[in-house]
This record gives structure tokens, sequence and C-alpha cells, in this order.
């Protein structure tokens, strides 16, 4: 169908495809996916070693865009596609977490393999939970929004600089220097939110 062109329309695509399935039209839709899915689920892959989980979230992923395609704003799509990817991953891995902790305390040695406790959250964990939550997710909300681009793809996604170009559309240079005034920023928005006498000791 009209897929094979549109491959090559980049952006300009991407942006009538979710005008169309903001419109509800569902072949836009399958359009749209059929161009993203498989690059989010291999970054998702790369972040979450449950494929059911990760499936999960592809879908979860996919529904909220055909929910909101009205509110994208004219940003780069596989950015914006891979924000909403992120919150949910982070979104089901606390759901799991909780449930966790509701399953309650670990069975008698007698019944080893039965109950397998949810692993500590890594540090990519953390700092993706971090984005959305506390200090670092008000502080985040203080810098500039192609900033906090910049540094959800270095940081959170672990991109290249080459790759973080390509996601967002702008030169290798620009992810440099974006990165470096983010991270400016970054620490300038946290001194302000909780100042201490030892900030700044890393």
């Amino acid at each position: 169908m009209g897929g094979q062109r549109e491959k090559g329309d980049g952006a300009d695509g991407d942006a009538a495809l979710l005008r169309a399935v903001a419109r509800g039209d569902a072949a836009a839709m399958t359009a749209l996916y059929d161009r993203h899915a498989g690059w989010l689920h291999a970054r998702l892959t790369r972040r979450c070693a449950d494929p059911e989980l990760v499936r999960e979230v592809l879908q979860d992923t996919f529904v909220t865009v055909w929910r909101s395609a009205a509110g994208h704003r004219g940003q780069e799509a596989g950015g914006w596609l891979w924000t909403i990817a992120a919150r949910r991953l982070v979104d089901a891995r606390r759901a799991q977490e909780r449930s966790a902790r509701v399953v309650g305390p670990l069975p008698e040695p007698e019944a080893p393999g039965r109950y397998e406790p949810a692993p500590a959250p890594s540090a990519e964990d953390r700092v993706l939970a971090g984005l959305e939550y506390g200090d670092v997710g008000a502080a985040l909300d203080r810098i500039s929004p192609e900033l906090r681009e910049v540094l959800r793809a270095t940081v959170v996604d672990g991109l290249t600089t080459r790759e973080a170009a390509r996601l967002l559309g702008i030169p290798e240079g620009t992810v440099k220097s974006r990165a470096r005034r983010a991270r400016a920023e970054l620490r300038a928005a946290l001194a302000q939110l909780n100042p201490s006498p030892l900030g700044g000791t890393a």
C-alpha cells in the first residue's frame, strides 16, 4: 500500500500519519506501528529482559498513541513515541514491584524456587523513575524541552551521540552542546530545589 512510499517521507510522513491517527484512521495507525514498532521493541528489550513485559509495554505504547495522537505538537515522532514507551516501562515496573510486595514474605526454605523475589531496581531503573518522580523530575520540568529530550536520549536511553542525533533529528554537535547545557541547568535546578551546605560534593 502507501507504506513503501511513506517510508522515505521521514518526519513529514510521521506527522501526516499522526494527524490521520488523531482523526481515527486505523490504516494510518497500522502504518505508524509498522514503521516504529521494530526499533521501539529493540530499545525496550535493551532495558528489560522480560519479553512478556516488553510486549505488553509496546502494546500499551501504541494504545496510548491511538488515544493521544491529537496531543502530538509536531515534535520529532520517534522521540515522542520513545518518551511514551519509557514512561510505560517505568509504570509497568513499578506495578510489578507493588504486586511483588503484596505477595508477602518468602516461603519456608523447604520450598526453594517457588518464590522469585523482584530484582532490586537497577541504577538505570532508578534514573528512569527519577525522570518522572521526585526532585529529578521536578528539576527536569524546569529546563527547556529540547535540553530535556537530549538528556533522556543520552542518559536514560544510553544512546550514542550519533543515535541521539538521528532520533531527535538534530546534528551531532548540537546533541553534544545541548547535553552539556542540560547537565549544567539540571544541576542548578536541583540545587534550587534541594539547597544543602554539602550540595556540590559528588
